[in-house]
């Protein structure tokens, strides 16, 4: 059965006591609010998982880095690996954001590396991949997303996928007060389904939780995650505001 899942990427934002009090804040609220259906994910940046770990140690909340180093050691200033991230106590990590690949020029063949690095340790994967506006308006996002799917995620077994989420951004309503609308999301969502299924078959793609990610706010979350194939949010923004952001876990 696909697990509801909600996941807050606060990208380069808050220092290290607003991490940790933003951490704290988000652990109080899924507490107090109950909510036990809802896997509930909050990425802060390098300097805070650690804090952020000790913050949410007695909830449900788990911690994930927002990305990571193919290599478990080596000459390669200012990256992280596994091993560091695990020895904090984060087992979960992001890759593939449209924001990685964007400005960072990181490649299907690089995430490639990153995946079998992050599986071989028994990491949890947030694997992300979507189409920007030019490929939209051409008609070409499912060419795209496939395209991104097969190449970093389809050498594997299908017994990977259990520590897969994979999470679709719409690039073009990222930061642009855009969003894709429900009927869009559940479109794409479906198409990832079927893709994953003509692979591996109808039992796993019912298995692997796929998350929105794209604006998604307390206004539109219930709408969005209220289809059939959308199986919750990877949120920005609105998972720098404590309040905002159990709206939306509360969403479900």
């Amino acid at each position: 059965m696909r697990k509801q899942i909600v996941a807050g990427n606060w990208k380069m934002n808050n220092d290290l006591a607003e991490s940790k009090k933003l951490a704290k804040q988000v652990a109080k609220k899924v507490k107090e609010g109950k909510i036990k259906d809802t896997k509930v994910i909050i990425a802060p940046t390098f300097v805070s998982l650690a804090s952020a770990v000790k913050a949410t140690k007695k909830s449900r909340v788990k911690v994930a880095a927002q990305n990571m180093h193919f290599e478990e050691s080596g000459a390669f200033t200012g990256e992280i690996s596994t091993k560091m991230l695990k020895s904090v106590g984060v087992k979960t990590v992001i890759l593939g954001h449209s924001e990685r690949r964007e400005y960072f020029g990181e490649t299907d063949a690089l995430l490639t590396k990153k995946v079998d690095a992050a599986l071989a340790h028994k990491m949890n994967i947030i694997f992300c991949f979507g189409e920007v506006l030019a490929d939209r308006k051409s008609g070409n996002q499912e060419a795209i997303v496939e395209s991104q799917i097969k190449k970093a995620l389809f050498h594997l077994e299908a017994s990977a996928f259990k520590n897969i989420i994979l999470a679709y951004e719409p690039v073009w309503a990222i930061g642009t007060g855009e969003t894709a609308s429900p009927e869009q999301a559940q479109e794409m969502h479906a198409f990832i389904r079927k893709t994953l299924a003509n692979k591996y078959g109808n039992d796993l793609a019912n298995s692997v939780s796929i998350l929105y990610g794209g604006s998604c706010k307390p206004t539109n979350a219930k709408e969005i995650f209220s289809k059939p194939d959308v199986d919750g949010g990877l949120i920005g923004g609105a998972a720098l505001n404590a309040d905002d952001f159990f709206s939306i876990v509360n969403a479900f």
